[in-house]
């Protein structure tokens, strides 16, 4: 598709993108800050906002990506600064370090939840010995609840899942080495099931959908499809399938019309039936790598930087067509693709490439 601009000076990292009122946000490493970047739909940079210190460890650079919540930005950084941003001018309002508030200790690569906003409050998951989920004011960055501990796990990488269902409002979302599940009204844990993989890596966002919850991890550990049964005041959980073709590794899974799409922490693109786990189809694609839904295709997008368009179908897994991303960005091409009125976006590293895809 046509390239209709190239914008860069981002910094280092693997955020995507959040559009909202006419504007393009993201993140990355400049110097030893983490900095907020809003981008005008033309490609100018509108302003540059700092957002706690920079992560150089194994992997340098962001990984969440900034939520957008009215008139204000949520961002959580490597290192647990959770900052709350005027949306139109960076001006900054708060700034929280949930690791520190919570006596959790950062893990391996560094914490990447993209924060989600339920009513009042801003959902965070630092995990650790003292809780697993909190919630904080989203005006104040006051503490509003946080739940009890799951078995003192570690915080995973992914971002929660908040799920109405059979009276109860609950979040649901991925320790380093479990899944848990916890009330949104008042944090009570009610339960932490089993979902272990090497490297304690439990990446992939939750999928709640008609009374069940879907968690994949790579590294071989597979994907389970677990049913949520609600009994007056309790909360309780049992496996329905499980799937050892479907490993996602961090590039995120979409259910659609009954049917799971992802790829395999390998190199494969895998389709999975929802009822019963059955693999419907595995193909190589572009690869390994994360993806997003439009107007019935799967864009899908390696880490390496090979761009794959397919059709959203348990019937067709050829792509449609391909591009390779301008040669520039450095490290793996982590970021999620990003489609919004009739215009794909992709960042690598310090650039971010817009694609005219109305066509």
């Amino acid at each position: 598709p046509p390239l209709l601009w190239t914008a860069e000076g981002i910094g280092e990292g693997y955020a995507s993108v959040s559009l909202a009122n006419g504007l393009i946000y993201t993140a990355g490493n400049l110097d030893d800050k983490t900095v907020v970047t809003a981008f005008g739909l033309d490609g100018e940079v509108r302003w540059q906002a700092p957002a706690g210190n920079a992560w150089t460890g194994s992997y340098p650079g962001t990984r969440s990506t900034p939520t957008i919540d009215g008139d204000r930005l949520y961002y959580q950084n490597p290192l647990g600064e959770l900052s709350c941003l005027k949306a139109a001018t960076g001006e900054p309002i708060w700034q929280v370090n949930v690791l520190e508030r919570f006596g959790a200790k950062n893990i391996q690569w560094a914490l990447a939840e993209s924060n989600l906003i339920d009513g009042n409050r801003v959902i965070s998951t630092p995990c650790g010995p003292k809780t697993a989920i909190v919630a904080l004011d989203k005006m104040t960055g006051e503490t509003v609840w946080q739940s009890e501990s799951a078995d003192g796990d570690a915080a995973g990488y992914a971002t929660a899942t908040l799920a109405e269902y059979q009276g109860k409002r609950l979040l649901f979302n991925m320790t380093a080495k479990a899944v848990v599940c916890v009330d949104a009204d008042s944090g009570h844990l009610y339960w932490r099931f089993p979902h272990e993989t090497k490297y304690d890596v439990n990446a992939t966002k939750p999928i709640f959908h008609d009374g069940q919850l879907f968690v994949t991890s790579g590294y071989g550990t597979g994907s389970q499809l677990l049913r949520v049964k609600v009994d007056g005041d309790q909360v309780d959980v049992e496996n329905v399938w499980k799937n050892g073709d479907l490993d996602n590794h961090h590039g995120g899974v979409i259910l659609l019309d009954g049917y799971l799409y992802g790829s395999d922490s390998r190199r494969a693109w895998i389709c999975l039936d929802w009822k019963d786990g059955r693999t419907v189809y595995s193909e190589r694609g572009v690869g390994k790598g994360s993806l997003t839904y439009a107007d019935g295709m799967l864009y899908t997008l390696s880490e390496n930087g090979q761009m794959g368009l397919m059709p959203a179908t348990p019937e067709a897994s050829e792509l449609a067509g391909q591009f390779k991303l301008p040669a520039g960005g450095q490290g793996k091409s982590w970021a999620y693709p990003v489609v919004c009125d009739g215009r794909l976006y992709l960042r690598h590293g310090d650039f971010l490439y817009c694609y005219n895809v109305r066509k």
